[in-house]
């Protein structure tokens, strides 16, 4: 399986996420008591005044509430939050500064979509497997969360926060009319496998008189690439694209359904797209998690009912979202740092943050909560949707490694190219642009 977050090149950062209905949660026996993986907060010797501690983050992370809730534990210190809007403008700057050498914040955020471009200079970040508490293991997450964050040499320079699990969105009312099967089971059979999905797709356009399958080519062939042991940049750096027969048979799968009628053509988060969930403009959309609040802002509350969510995925699983809390090596309190990111990120208090904003945790005892596996949503039909996302993030096995560079093709090359694709330019004639535009990026 292949575990790719993409967060610019793909979605807008993670600033469209919603909680999930959760108020007992907060219930949650044994999770939610006290703090983990911090005992900081003591003055070191010569120290005068408390320890100012700076996190940068972007977007939405649920952490306002916790930042506060550590600084009442940990009297000695003192925390800023420096909170970005989009996670492009973040990503920016972290880059630059650590090129610069300076201005980093204590604790840097770094969605998975980036998280290539940081393993790349993995010797300006703390190993925090070193310099973390004790009892901060890697059985605190999922085996691929921990793993995707270590780097060749071994150094492990990120704590896992959230995961976007993959489970398929459809619209039950406008399967029904064209006569296909509509219910969570019945129509796991149609989303088995990449090849019965599009089928079913050509399926739907002809039952519904033309309707769309799905709302965008580049969602789809991202989910797809995901699952794939080999990506864009194999573990030399170097770009696998023009002879990747795995990525290319994905691109031959997803632009014959396009010619077939079966994309919306729209440009993921966009004003169109966001009207399209309202106006019922396609029947099927890839759901990380994360994606159920998106769904239901958009949509509206008059087609509440009519969106259901199923535990069969197309290969069987993936993973669409996250990140890692970081230190640099700039950090002039990389220990208390780590202790903050250790805190932060333990199941406890990640739970919380999807109280507070959706974020679904990737903390194996998270995970386990009863709370959080008998969560229902009923605008999705009632869907069990605590016990599905859990058993889709345990099918996401081994991460694939992405290298340099591997974020912005997916932004920068695959998604422009199938956009042309949607706008009347061949398959064949998409996947050269895709190529040359992918060279100009990894070399």
């Amino acid at each position: 399986m292949r575990n790719r977050s993409v967060g610019t090149p793909g979605r807008p950062g993670r600033h469209r996420r919603h909680r999930l209905a959760l108020g007992a949660l907060l219930a949650a026996a044994g999770l939610l008591a006290g703090a983990c993986g911090a005992s900081g907060g003591e003055q070191p010797a010569g120290q005068s005044g408390p320890i100012e501690l700076t996190i940068a983050t972007f977007t939405e992370f649920g952490y306002e509430d916790l930042l506060r809730e550590y600084e009442s534990a940990h009297p000695g210190i003192k925390i800023t939050h420096r909170k970005t809007g989009k996670g492009g403008p973040h990503h920016q700057n972290l880059i630059a500064k650590l090129g610069a050498g300076s201005g980093l914040a204590d604790i840097e955020a770094v969605e998975e979509g980036h998280l290539s471009n940081v393993l790349d200079k993995a010797s300006r970040f703390n190993d925090l497997s070193q310099i973390g508490p004790a009892g901060v293991t890697a059985d605190r997450w999922l085996p691929w969360k921990y793993e995707a964050a270590r780097s060749k040499d071994g150094k492990l320079i990120g704590y896992g926060t959230d995961s976007g699990p993959l489970a398929m969105c459809y619209r039950k009312d406008l399967l029904e009319a064209a006569g296909m099967p509509a219910d969570p089971q019945s129509v796991k059979p149609l989303f088995a496998t990449w090849e019965s999905y599009f089928a079913a797709g050509r399926d739907y356009v002809a039952r519904s008189g033309g309707k769309a399958w799905f709302d965008s080519a580049s969602q789809n062939f991202n989910s797809m690439v995901n699952q794939l042991e080999l990506g864009y940049v194999g573990r030399d750096d170097k770009l696998t694209l023009e002879n990747n027969a795995a990525i290319r048979d994905s691109w031959n799968q997803v632009t014959a359904a396009v010619t077939q009628g079966q994309s919306a053509k729209l440009s993921p988060f966009s004003n169109e797209w966001n009207t399209g969930f309202k106006q019922g403009a396609f029947a099927t959309k890839v759901c990380p998690a994360w994606m159920l609040g998106v769904i239901k802002e958009h949509s509206g509350p008059e087609n509440a009912g009519k969106w259901a969510v199923t535990d069969a995925f197309p290969g069987g699983g993936g993973n669409w979202g996250g990140s890692y809390l970081t230190v640099p090596t700039q950090s002039k309190h990389p220990k208390e740092a780590a202790e903050l990111a250790a805190w932060l990120t333990a199941p406890e208090q990640q739970l919380k943050a999807f109280v507070a904003k959706g974020n679904f945790p990737s903390q194996t005892k998270a995970l386990e909560s009863p709370q959080l596996l008998g969560q229902t949503d009923p605008y999705f039909g009632g869907a069990r949707i605590g016990e599905l996302f859990v058993a889709q993030a345990r099918k996401v096995k081994q991460p694939q490694y992405k290298g340099p560079g591997d974020g912005q093709i997916q932004e920068n090359a695959a998604a422009p190219a199938l956009q042309a694709v949607e706008q009347g330019t061949s398959p064949e004639a998409g996947w050269q642009q895709l190529v040359t535009t992918a060279k100009t990026i990894v070399r």
